[in-house]
């Protein structure tokens, strides 16, 4: 079947719609699909190497740190990641280049009856595109960034040399359980027989869990901040100016250590041109300090503490967790500034009201006027705008409401003083909405 690139995407976001967009809906609990498209397609998630990345936060940053570093070590790195922000094919990407749109509309035409007798959802046709293209492309290693949770999930077909856990918060916990204890026995079920695990901080709930799931499986365990100190990590530069990059930079500096300690062998040597090197060999300092100074330039990385604006500075961060609201607070207080314009929208299976309280309550300990612009994405399943200034208002607190985020900025700009702070925040897709705009204009 042949299709335009739009109705390719058209066609994939109309099959099962992927959790992103509608919520529970989309949500399998079953990986035996995404196996049956493997074998169909040849089982290309065993002609290439990889990494692992699961996570509550931080497993994003992680991921593109660690592809940006095997990038500058001379390495072909596929990087496979969602959800994208403003352009499908960021998901999917080989040295920072974005999947061609060619590729997309090939892979779906080739395999139209396969992906749709299989029924296949949007996130697992995805993860098809991406594994046979990296196939295809004879990539030097992949880093696979999980979707949601880790045990279910369509990326759990690969065997990677490593697998990161980089923390575990309370999201999602209508999937993944209510406890820290069960999210994190999700999360662990991507560690993998003999294959090292490093988890990227130490929490007293999920470190047993962690220890009892690698100990079955008998998989070298570490965890980073047990070795790094977090302030130390500030002699490493990087793009990325969020304070809570620190705790990812150590987890990323731990993952380096192990994958150069990995045994030399057949499966874990990588050739650069002619030549088989050891990952020893290939991770120099320079290709660390290089890979954290460039990652955005390298891998396009977005949406994370990212400037939009100046006077008024004007930021971007997709924070929509409270462990996630945590560290973007911290960075709200090391960022000089006089008053806060906060805007915010989310969807609507978040515990919003939970989160308005939270942010309302740390945010009042700053020494700033704070005032609240309301928003909503453009997704189905964003949080009327309405609706969430009316549960704000019951909790307090008082704030303008705007259709669009473009309204919001605007505003919030027009409002502020060139020594405040614009701040965007909430959902990932209020996020893809801001920078759309800022593109555009």
């Amino acid at each position: 079947m042949i299709m335009t690139y739009q109705e390719t995407l058209d066609f994939m976001f109309a099959q099962l719609p992927m959790y992103h967009r509608i919520g529970a809906a989309a949500y399998k609990a079953d990986i035996q699909p995404t196996i049956d498209m493997m074998t169909a397609l040849g089982n290309p998630e065993r002609k290439f190497r990889s990494i692992h990345v699961a996570g509550t936060n931080g497993k994003g940053s992680v991921s593109h740190f660690l592809a940006s570093i095997l990038q500058e070590a001379g390495l072909k790195v596929g990087l496979y990641t969602s959800p994208h922000l403003v352009d499908f094919r960021e998901r999917i990407r080989i040295n920072g280049e974005m999947i061609p749109e060619e590729e997309v509309t090939s892979f779906v035409a080739t395999h139209y009856q396969m992906l749709t007798t299989h029924s296949l959802s949007f996130f697992e046709m995805t993860v098809g595109m991406a594994f046979d293209f990296f196939a295809r492309e004879k990539v030097d290693i992949a880093v696979i960034e999980v979707g949601m949770g880790g045990r279910l999930d369509s990326t759990n077909v690969i065997n990677p040399l490593l697998s990161i856990i980089t923390n575990i918060g309370l999201d999602h916990t209508q999937f993944l359980g209510d406890t820290l204890e069960k999210i994190a026995g999700e999360k662990a079920g991507i560690i993998k027989d003999g294959v090292p695990v490093v988890i990227g901080e130490t929490q007293p709930e999920t470190a047993p869990v962690f220890l009892r799931v690698a100990e079955e499986h008998h998989a070298p365990i570490t965890f980073a901040d047990q070795h790094y100190v977090v302030d130390d990590i500030s002699r490493y530069t990087t793009e990325l100016t969020g304070e809570y990059q620190k705790k990812n930079i150590a987890t990323v500096l731990e993952a380096v250590e192990v994958l150069k300690s990995l045994q030399v062998n057949e499966s874990t040597s990588l050739q650069v041109g002619s030549i088989f090197r050891s990952l020893d060999v290939l991770l120099t300092p320079t290709a660390v300090r290089r890979g954290l100074a460039c990652v955005v330039s390298n891998t396009h990385l977005h949406g994370r503490w990212q400037k939009i604006g100046d006077s008024p500075l004007t930021i971007c961060e997709t924070a929509h967790n409270e462990p996630g609201i945590r560290a973007m607070l911290q960075g709200v207080k090391n960022t000089s500034h006089k008053d806060l314009h906060l805007i915010y929208g989310c969807v609507n299976d978040k515990d919003f009201c939970h989160i308005l309280q939270f942010l309302n309550t740390q945010l009042s300990t700053l020494n700033s006027d704070l005032k609240w612009y309301f928003s909503q994405p453009s997704v189905p399943r964003g949080l009327p705008v309405t609706e969430l200034q009316i549960a704000a208002k019951e909790l307090g607190i008082n704030g303008e409401s705007f259709p669009n985020v473009n309204d919001a900025i605007a505003a919030a700009r027009a409002a502020a003083h060139p020594d405040d702070l614009v701040l965007v925040t909430g959902s990932i897709f209020l996020i893809a909405d801001a920078l759309n705009i800022n593109t555009e204009h």
